[in-house]
């Protein structure tokens, strides 16, 4: 199959897949909230230095809206985010015992947390089958041919259609690597492209 094709590929080309810093559910939960709009570059680096001084539900609930300001302010919108934090904790305290649920509509339930960011947790941290759509995905995967859709969430619906399900959860580590280094948004590197015999887009 064609998918199969593409996925094969972006394993050989990444063999190690896309490693994360800390595979911990509230690590990530909170992690991929900061990513929403932000470089990983600048993610990574925040993430760390915010769990550095705020590592649990309890820490950060009760921490001052200023002092996360102050530990996250290179990601975008961190004033916002700096809120949400708050309040993701506070939920998770009052209404799950302060463990980030294993579920995705108790997750979207969370304050900012849409499909993506609940589908990264699930995939990441609790290793379940589902295809986590960010901007990478939804480009490549149009791009690709594998999709005509016009919105992540379409996306989601119509790779989980195509894509073989034990492959769901290597698509978006797979492909953010190859959006940021090969497909991307503007100027895609198409002559080192190791798609380019069977993309659509060339041939």
């Amino acid at each position: 199959m064609y998918v199969e094709q593409i996925i094969s590929r972006l394993k050989e080309l990444y063999p190690e897949g896309y490693l994360q810093v800390n595979r911990d559910p509230f690590y990530l939960l909170i992690s991929t909230v900061l990513s929403q709009r932000t470089r990983d570059e600048v993610t990574i680096p925040t993430s760390q230095r915010l769990f550095s001084v705020l590592d649990t539900p309890e820490k950060m609930a009760t921490a001052d809206v200023d002092e996360i300001q102050e530990l996250i302010r290179d990601v975008g919108f961190y004033k916002v985010k700096s809120q949400r934090l708050i309040d993701i904790s506070r939920m998770l305290l009052d209404e799950y015992e302060g463990i980030v649920p294993d579920d995705i509509n108790e997750l979207v339930k969370l304050p900012g947390v849409g499909r993506k960011t609940a589908n990264c947790v699930l995939s990441y941290a609790f290793d379940k089958d589902v295809i986590a759509v960010d901007t990478h995905v939804h480009r490549i995967s149009n791009r690709m041919g594998l999709v005509e859709t016009d919105t992540p969430e379409e996306t989601e619906i119509e790779l989980e259609k195509v894509v073989p399900k034990d492959m769901w959860k290597e698509i978006n580590g797979l492909m953010v690597l190859f959006g940021k280094s090969i497909c991307k948004p503007v100027s895609p590197k198409c002559d080192k492209c190791i798609m380019n015999d069977i993309c659509p887009k060339l041939i």
